[in-house]
C-alpha cells in the first residue's frame, strides 16, 4: 500500500495496514545509521522545520538526525527566542515560517491538539512530536518497532503499561496503535493516575503492578511527569515507588524473557530500579536507536516519497 495522508498526527486514526506500512518502511531506514556515510538523497531540496514549544532532548535530536541523514535543509525554532514573546500567536508564527516554503512542520506542543489545529492551517505537512497530554506517536512506533524487533511479531503478546497513564500522551499512542496490531494492553497505576473511562479504549486496568506485569511479555515503565500535575496524585514518591516501582524482585512474575522498555527520561529509583533500567532486559537505549529510524521512515512517508528506494 501507499502512504496518503498530509500529515501524521496520532495512531487513533491511522489503520493497522498504515502502521505496519510504517514499521516495514522503518526496517530499510534502520541500515542506514549502520553506514560509515549515514547519508541518503532522500529528501534532498526540501526543508523542514522544527517547531518545540516544550523542551525535549531525545525527540529533538532524533527528528534533527533523521532529517539531515534524509538530506533535508534542517531550520530550528525556540519558543523562547521568537516573535511569540512579543505576543505574535502560534499560528501566525508557524504562517509566517510556512511562507519561506517549507515542505513540513515538526511540532512539540504543550497544548492537546496544536499538532491538528496547526495541520488544518498549513498547506505543509505536519508532525506531531508530542501534544499536551494527547499523543506522540512516533513514540509509540518506535516502542511497536522494538518489540516486533525483539519478538519477531506483535500480535497476541501481552503488555503492561505502568506509572502515570493520566499524564501520558506516550501511553495514549501505544494503547491505540498497539490495540489495533493485536496486543493485549494492560495499564497499571494508582487510581488518581488513571484517565476516566480508559476502558473504552480495550485497555485493562489493574491497580497492583504484581497482577498487571504476570506472564507479560513486555512492561513499560512510565515516567512520573511532576511538570504536567498541578496537585499531588499521591501522598509521596517513597510510597509510589514503594507499591509500583519496577524492581528486580517483581520482574519474576513476568516472563522469563519480558523486555523491559521506558520513553524516557527515567527517574531512577522512583518508577524503575537501576539495576531494571540497566539490567540484561533492558531495551531502553536500544528504543533510542530504533526511534531515529521511525522517524525517517516517518518523514520520508509523509513528505509523499513514494518509491521504496533508499539507497544513495
Amino acid at each position: 500500500m501507499e502512504w496518503n495522508r498530509k500529515d501524521l498526527l496520532g495512531l487513533e486514526d491511522l489503520t493497522k495496514e498504515e502502521i505496519k506500512l510504517i514499521l516495514d518502511t522503518t526496517e530499510s531506514f534502520k541500515e542506514i545509521s549502520t553506514r560509515e556515510i549515514k547519508k541518503v538523497p532522500a529528501l534532498r531540496g526540501k526543508t523542514i522545520a522544527n517547531l518545540f514549544f516544550e523542551p525535549s532532548t531525545r525527540t529533538r535530536i532524533s527528528f534533527e538526525l533523521a532529517e539531515k541523514r534524509l538530506s533535508a535543509d534542517v531550520v530550528n525554532f525556540s519558543a523562547s527566542t521568537s516573535s511569540l514573546s512579543k505576543g505574535e500567536t502560534f499560528i501566525d508564527t508557524a504562517k509566517n515560517i510556512e511562507a519561506m516554503k517549507i515542505d513540513c512542520v515538526v511540532i512539540r506542543h504543550s497544548s492537546s491538539g496544536a499538532s491538528y489545529m496547526l495541520s488544518k492551517k498549513l498547506n505543509a505537512s505536519v508532525i506531531n512530536a508530542g501534544d499536551g497530554t494527547h499523543e506522540h506517536p512516533t513514540q509509540a512506533l518506535l516502542d511497536m518497532f522494538t518489540i516486533r524487533e525483539k519478538k519477531g511479531g506483535l500480535e497476541g503478546l501481552k503488555v503492561a503499561i505502568v506509572g502515570d497513564i493520566r499524564h501520558s500522551r506516550v501511553a495514549r499512542s501505544n494503547i491505540w496503535g498497539m490495540r489495533k496490531m493485536g496486543i493485549d494492553v494492560r495499564i497499571c497505576g494508582p487510581k488518581t493516575l488513571l484517565p476516566v473511562d480508559i476502558e473504552k479504549t480495550g485497555a485493562k486496568v489493574f491497580y497492583h503492578i504484581e497482577h498487571a506485569i504476570k506472564h507479560v511479555d513486555v512492561i513499560m515503565a512510565l515516567r512520573i511527569q511532576k511538570e504536567r500535575q498541578g496537585q499531588s496524585y499521591f501522598p509521596s514518591i517513597r510510597e509510589y515507588s514503594k507499591f509500583y516501582g519496577l524492581t528486580s524482585e517483581r520482574l519474576k512474575y513476568a516472563k522469563g524473557d519480558v523486555l523491559i522498555m521506558h520513553p524516557g527520561p527515567i527517574n531512577r529509583g522512583v518508577e524503575i530500579m537501576p539495576e531494571v533500567a540497566d539490567g540484561p532486559y533492558s531495551v531502553i537505549l536500544e528504543q533510542v536507536t530504533n526511534g531515529l529510524a521511525v522517524r525517517m521512515a516517518v518523514l520520508y512517508l509523509v513528505m509523499g516519497s513514494k518509491t521504496k528506494e533508499v539507497s544513495a
